[in-house]
């Protein structure tokens, strides 16, 4: 259901990309899964991120464990603890390329 609603909450301002890495069967992972989109400004991942936990509060009564990079403008990560949801700037999301190095690692 988390996961569900993350993804509602993505979508609701339009964000981009969306995409699911399943962690659930790595050894010794904190995490279930990684929620990765990207938005086209920092005014809309920070959007995005707003719109996740809001979603997930109205939907789950849930507030996030912890987020990050609310101030680096280029990548916001909202932790769920399960489920930690990756918000980039598209050229920061190309840069990085997390999708990538996990899918290497499996």
């Amino acid at each position: 259901m988390l996961l569900k609603k993350i993804i509602e909450g993505i979508q609701m301002v339009k964000g981009k990309d969306i995409s699911i890495i399943n962690l659930k069967n790595r050894k010794n992972f904190i995490c279930d899964y990684f929620v990765i989109c990207n938005g086209d400004s920092y005014n809309q991942i920070y959007a995005i991120s707003q719109s996740i936990e809001n979603t997930i509060f109205q939907k789950l009564q849930e507030k996030p464990w912890h987020i990050e990079g609310l101030k680096s403008k280029k990548w916001i990560l909202v932790d769920y603890i399960s489920i930690v949801v990756h918000i980039f700037q598209k050229e920061s999301r190309l840069y990085y390329n997390i999708e990538n190095l996990w899918n290497q690692n499996s």
